[in-house]
């Protein structure tokens, strides 16, 4: 039992494990990994004819109906392509990096819910007499190793540009390091209101809190709406900056670093770092489902056909649409908004987000201690909303002193003449 409670809580391997249950288990991963890939193929698709309407134009015509086929096709190319290593890189390093890339976002697909009934069974299905839940792996600290997982992928891109034995490649991976961990501080603070809020850092656990009784009868219990709107915010802006999708895409600038970390690579191990970049995008919107918009949870409009129970394969519907809607926002952004340049990515990070995010999960944690008390509710919020937004301006204030101390400083140089004479040409005659 205390192997159970430690590698995972699916009720299917509470008891003695046997051979079923080890089928079971090698089937989830076989169809978690099979649909990830697939899901990548189609959302390189769908991102290219998305844009190619929003930009007017075609996208992909040619190969499969409607050009679905291109990503496949593309695939194959880079897979016979000439794989170039750099005679300065370090072999080893240079071709385990793009594996430290993909294995993460894999890893963390595995603890996502994809289906289930909620309604009636807390998301429990029964298959050739075992309850199980439909997802590979649900232990106990869940959320905890998503996190781990966007850690550890941020070794794959430093560890890309540091062994190509090139300045530009490691430049960017310079970049994406200082970025990934910007951005990493305020996710974590999201996912610390969404842990307050439902108890537990178990992925199916948070589903669970999620599929309770709602508002009015009409409005859903969704961390989204109990939290408050603000962490969900922090989540989708930091997500986006960790997947180094634009406007976050300061890693891949090319008009500055060519191609960024990856810019050595060639044939297979290239298509494997933009294989973990979508990939990634997938498994980050299926995070945000499950934490903020009820995961698989959500009615089950027809409860059983000829006798066969299918209320948890409206689980499984419910989550794709959610999940989709995520996608196509992702996309939206990249076709509609600006890139950041570097110093107000790293403002946006450390002077905005963190400070949010950190502001509101005490503000819930108030709520929390007074509710437990017994004070009055409507005292505790106004209190601790005042007593933020003096924070909040103290904070503006000092960043704005800090600015201006700096324009100061660099401005003239000590002479006193200013920066439009300073930028005046100097010896015309020359």
């Amino acid at each position: 039992m205390t192997g159970h409670l430690v590698l995972a809580a699916d009720p299917m391997l509470a008891g003695d494990i046997g051979q079923v249950e080890v089928l079971l288990t090698l089937a989830k991963v076989v169809v978690a990994f099979a649909f990830l890939l697939v899901a990548v193929m189609l959302m390189i698709w769908f991102e290219r004819k998305l844009l190619g309407g929003m930009h007017q134009r075609f996208g992909p015509t040619i190969a499969g109906p409607f050009g679905v086929l291109q990503t496949m096709a593309d695939g194959i190319k880079l897979f016979f392509k000439e794989d170039l290593v750099p005679d300065r890189s370090d072999r080893f390093v240079f071709k385990l990096a793009p594996y430290l890339s993909l294995i993460p976002a894999f890893l963390a697909f595995a603890i996502i819910p994809l289906g289930g009934d909620f309604n009636s069974r807390a998301g429990e299905v029964e298959w050739w007499g075992r309850i199980t839940y439909l997802q590979v792996a649900d232990p106990p600290v869940g959320i905890l190793l998503f996190l781990a997982m966007s850690s550890v992928a941020v070794y794959g891109v430093m560890l890309a540009g540091w062994s190509s034995g090139s300045k530009y490649p490691l430049l960017g991976s310079v970049r994406a390091s200082a970025q990934m961990v910007s951005y990493e501080a305020a996710l974590g603070l999201a996912v610390a209101s969404i842990v307050l809020v439902t108890g537990g850092l178990s992925t199916h656990d948070m589903v669970v809190a999620q599929a309770a009784e709602g508002y009015f009868g009409i409005i859903p219990r969704w961390n989204i709406i109990v939290t408050g709107l603000v962490p969900f915010i922090v989540f989708a802006i930091a997500g986006t900056a960790e997947l180094n999708r634009p406007p976050f895409d300061l890693v891949e600038a090319e008009q500055e670093l060519v191609g960024g970390f990856h810019t050595e690579y060639s044939s297979i191990r290239f298509a494997l770092f933009f294989l973990a970049e979508f990939m990634n995008t997938i498994t980050m919107s299926a995070i945000i489902v499950t934490l903020f918009l009820g995961g698989p949870s959500g009615p089950a409009l027809v409860s059983e056909i000829g006798g066969f129970g299918i209320a948890w394969a409206w689980g499984v519907v419910w989550f794709f649409i959610k999940l989709f809607v995520l996608l196509f926002c992702f996309v939206w952004m990249r076709a509609t908004l600006p890139r950041f340049r570097y110093d107000q990515l790293m403002n946006l990070g450390w002077k905005l987000l963190i400070p949010v995010a950190l502001g509101w999960f005490l503000f819930l944690v108030s709520l929390e201690v007074g509710r437990d008390r017994g004070w009055n509710t409507m005292a505790v919020t106004l209190v601790t909303l005042v007593t933020f937004g003096l924070a909040g301006l103290l904070l503006a204030q000092a960043v704005r002193w800090g600015r201006r101390s700096g324009d100061h400083s660099g401005g003239g140089g000590g002479s006193g003449e200013t920066a439009a004479q300073a930028d005046e040409p100097v010896g015309k005659e020359v």
